[in-house]
């Protein structure tokens, strides 16, 4: 009886094949698919993204509009007045913003300032100490007198 080899084209991942002998290649999944199963698997996945893009796109976007556009009054005074309110509270939000940021720059101010006290305190009683260290030094190294009455 013959003995049958199977030589085929292997699929390695990296879009080249390679031939075996005997070894059988793992299915690949696009290979399964039709081209039809393909196009609604793509339906079914972008659906989805496309429906729920359509109510952001109709959101007003608060922000500086041109106003000069406008034909009426009542729509230019309303689209100024927009501006207005949306300028005031962009001022709000950052100066809200810059006063927490100056607060906490004057605790870390605060805390420096201690910190340069006790450093300062520090280097007074080292110094006091080194004076302290080097006054007995002085005396025992002070040349003595000599005695008049030795002559």
């Amino acid at each position: 009886m013959p003995v049958r080899v199977n030589k085929m084209r292997q699929y390695n991942g990296s879009g080249l094949g390679s031939d075996t002998v005997g070894t059988e290649a793992p299915a690949r999944p696009d290979k399964d698919f039709s081209m039809m199963d393909r196009i609604v698997l793509a339906l079914l996945v972008v659906a989805p993204c496309l429906m729920t893009s359509g109510k952001a796109a109709a959101q007003d976007v608060p922000g500086i509009e041109i106003c000069t556009v406008e034909k009426t009054m009542e729509r230019r005074t309303s689209c100024l007045q927009s501006n207005v309110d949306f300028l005031q509270k962009t001022i709000n939000r950052m100066a809200a913003d810059h006063q927490q940021k100056l607060d906490a720059a004057s605790r870390q101010i605060d805390g420096l300032k201690a910190a340069v006290v006790s450093l300062q305190k520090a280097v007074e009683d080292l110094q006091a100490a080194q004076k302290k260290a080097e006054a007995p030094a002085a005396k025992d190294n002070a040349p003595t007198p000599a005695k008049d009455g030795a002559k």
